[in-house]
């Protein structure tokens, strides 16, 4: 059931970070998205009902058993150092773009 949500919640948002509140990378992620103007799904795992078989089947589907953990259009990006090194890379707002999180750059 727990696989199942999660992932209806990464097929149904274009960006998704399972996170617990009190997660200081989650919180760096979070503050990432905002900061640059992305729309997210935070599902904080430590307020769900059923938070920790969420997390053990993320671990089951992707290998990572630590919050945060991103999605981007559907696939897993990994933790927040992942998704800082995407950023600082110039790998970040593209993905972003394509998954409609972000307005897409006009090229004029």
């Amino acid at each position: 059931m727990a696989m199942s949500k999660a992932k209806e919640m990464v097929a149904s948002n274009p960006v998704v970070v399972f996170s617990k509140s009190y997660c200081p990378y989650c919180v760096s992620v979070k503050k990432l998205f905002t900061d640059i103007g992305a729309t997210f799904k935070a599902v904080e795992l430590d307020s769900e009902a059923d938070g920790s078989e969420i997390q053990a089947a993320l671990k089951e589907w992707t290998g990572q058993k630590t919050v945060p953990n991103v999605f981007i259009g559907g696939n897993h990006i990994g933790g927040c150092d992942a998704t800082t090194a995407m950023h600082k890379g110039g790998k970040l707002m593209p993905l972003l773009a394509d998954a409609g999180a972000v307005a897409k750059s006009s090229s004029s």
